[in-house]
């Protein structure tokens, strides 16, 4: 048995070139063995788990669907909001979601506080995405590459 605690893990951050993106993500995934690239299921694992902390007043992400993946949430700190197709949801601790194939979707931190929270991933081969503000496709094969009708930059389009 492979074991780690949470605590010990670094937090890895990003942020989107003009700054409308952040998230600082702790990897759990990762530390436990998962390889991102592999195809043998043992090393890639069957799910992919993670704190993210999402920085006051930013977005995670574009607002995006996956074509295969789904994707649980579950709020441990902080107050924020969900954007869907529906419209937006306000969030708060102990908050738990689901987003399956298909629906787009994008969380915002609250302007005054970091948004924690919990993300769990399956991982299914032949993954892409669609960003409907901007109407690009993200495909992997095998890199992660961005198109309209030529690769594009990922924030391209969305600050």
């Amino acid at each position: 048995m492979k074991k780690i605690n949470t605590r010990d893990l670094v937090e890895s951050t990003y942020t989107s070139p003009k700054g409308k993106y952040a998230s600082c993500d702790r990897e759990i995934s990762e530390a436990l063995g998962r390889e991102d690239g592999s195809t043998d299921l043992r090393k890639r694992h069957p799910f992919d788990v993670e704190i993210c902390r999402i920085p006051a007043g930013k977005a995670m992400c574009p607002y995006h669907s996956h074509s295969a993946q789904w994707e649980f949430y579950h709020v441990l700190s902080g107050r924020g909001q969900v954007r869907h197709a529906e419209g937006y949801t306000p969030v708060e601790p102990g908050d738990a979601f689901l987003f399956e194939p298909g629906q787009p979707h994008q969380l915002w931190a609250a302007p005054d506080e970091d948004l924690v929270l919990y993300i769990v991933a399956d991982n299914p081969f032949g993954e892409s995405c669609h960003y409907p503000d901007s109407g690009k496709w993200m495909v992997r094969s095998p890199e992660r590459r961005l198109l309209r009708s030529e690769a594009l930059d990922y924030f391209d389009g969305e600050e």
